[in-house]
């Protein structure tokens, strides 16, 4: 039987990592993609990088700041400076301001392409259904759409599955998966705010302990504010 190749995005973040564990654990071969697009912080690039290693999965870089695509992609708390990153839940209308432009459509046409050139029947990504309400670029309707797309672009050369294994999802969920597979989510990171420690208010840090909390699984991040959530 021929192996399961597939590319897995990969931010460092909590969803992305499980969902690599998950891939290996299923069997299939994985090749790992991550995007410096300008974000606030690298941080998170260097957990992926480890949770690669980890995992033994070949590891790409893309720098789309250095090929300049990052002037485009302004206005966003996540890549620029002069846009505060709100603290709250995850699904206040206030955390819109963290929507980068078309961002997902641009990794997943490289990570394609990456994955023609690898022989990788699979590309996948962790959105998840609290991504929903905010990102456009995480509902069902973007990922046929887009898969539809990509196999018309790469007709004769490959066939791609774009696979979404959380896309019906909740966060909790996730981290149930991880528990499971002995995810090391202390080495994955959320925080937008890219300091020593997670923040703990900005509103991927309150979705991260929300989802600890709701699937009753020990949290292991150390956050700079305990303050109460709300569940």
């Amino acid at each position: 039987m021929a192996e399961q190749r597939a590319v897995v995005v990969v931010s460092g973040g909590l969803d992305s990592t499980t969902m690599a564990y998950s891939l290996r654990a299923q069997g299939y071969v994985l090749v790992a993609i991550s995007f410096d697009y300008g974000q606030r912080h690298r941080k998170e690039l260097a957990f992926a990088e480890q949770m690669a290693a980890d995992l033994e999965a070949p590891w790409t870089m893309i720098d789309l700041h250095a090929a300049g695509l990052t002037s485009f992609l302004t206005g966003s708390a996540l890549t620029d400076e002069s846009v505060t990153v709100p603290d709250g839940h995850y699904a206040d209308e206030s955390m819109k301001i963290t929507v980068v432009p078309n961002r997902n459509a641009i990794m997943l046409s490289i990570a394609c392409a990456l994955a023609v050139t690898r022989e990788a029947g699979t590309v996948a990504f962790g959105a998840h259904t609290g991504d929903h309400f905010i990102y456009p670029d995480c509902r069902p309707e973007f990922v046929r759409a887009f898969e539809a797309m990509v196999n018309i672009a790469v007709e004769g050369l490959a066939s791609i599955e774009i696979l979404t294994p959380f896309l019906s999802m909740t966060k909790a969920d996730i981290v149930k998966v991880g528990a499971e597979l002995h995810v090391p989510f202390e080495r994955t990171w959320s925080c937008y705010k890219g300091g020593a420690l997670h923040c703990g208010t900005c509103g991927t840090c309150y979705e991260r302990r929300e989802a600890f909390a709701l699937a009753d699984v020990a949290d292991p991040t150390v956050y700079e504010s305990e303050s109460a959530i709300v569940l």
